[in-house]
């Protein structure tokens, strides 16, 4: 099971992203120079706030004003990379990202209906946790642009975390999650407010809790419902507490 490739669904996002970050990094585009709707900019992209919705890619709203979860957000950060650097989606995210961190068992589902970006990897679990160390100790990017990836952009957004609730402050990165004060949650109660990381609605997960020094995936063959958000914060609890009794005995 651990070689068995699953779809990574909402999770490539964060692959989508670390790759923005190292063309930002490469000079090939600009975070906050314009891209998506009037006003908006990758950043907005990046962290949900362009005002662009779900799908379709006329705004439903202002940028900066809304934390609104967009699919269309992450076709256009693709579309923007590609215009900007002359290099195709796929050949840009496998030399920036997957070839350097090993990933070579992950491909892409061309035809997704999310988009490519958005929603297009599949994988094995081993090829996850690889992107999951990066996160965590970033080797791809500067540390410190890495640090402002998995902090909260335009904090105090409220809005909807899909598949959970409506949040007065939904807390973004560029590109993860951050979990921040959000209840219920799809990670643990103990999990600290600055753990960061995606879900997607294939049954897959990764998070990073810098706080505890723990970083847990999953992939499944069973669709994101009811079993998921029961399950997942009860698995990262049990994970946290075993990685303090160790930290405890010292081992």
């Amino acid at each position: 099971m651990v070689h068995q490739p699953f779809r990574w669904a909402s999770v490539t996002k964060m692959v989508t992203a670390w790759a923005m970050l190292v063309a930002v990094e490469e000079g090939t585009v600009d975070l906050d120079g314009p891209a998506g709707p009037p006003g908006a900019t990758l950043r907005h992209l990046l962290a949900h706030a362009s005002g662009l919705g779900q799908e379709g890619r006329e705004p439903i709203g202002p940028p900066g004003q809304r934390r609104i979860y967009s699919n269309t957000g992450y076709r256009i950060l693709a579309e923007v990379l590609e215009q900007r650097s002359g290099i195709g989606w796929m050949t840009y995210v496998r030399s920036a990202v997957l070839d350097p961190l090993g990933m070579a068992a992950t491909t892409f589902l061309p035809d997704h209906p999310s988009g490519l970006a958005a929603a297009g990897l599949t994988g094995p679990v081993g090829d996850l946790l690889r992107f999951g160390l990066e996160l965590a100790d970033p080797r791809l990017i500067d540390p410190s642009t890495a640090r402002e990836a998995t902090g909260v952009q335009f904090p105090g957004l409220a809005g909807d975390l899909p598949g959970f609730a409506h949040m007065k402050e939904d807390d973004w990165g560029l590109g993860p999650e951050v979990r921040g004060t959000k209840f219920p949650h799809w990670t643990g109660a103990n999990n600290s407010p600055q753990t960061y990381g995606h879900f997607g609605r294939s049954g897959s997960f990764l998070w990073v809790d810098p706080v505890a020094g723990v970083l847990a995936g999953g992939l499944a063959n069973r669709p994101f419902s009811l079993w998921a958000s029961r399950a997942w914060p009860r698995l990262a609890d049990a994970l946290l507490a075993e990685s303090a009794d160790v930290r405890a005995s010292g081992n």
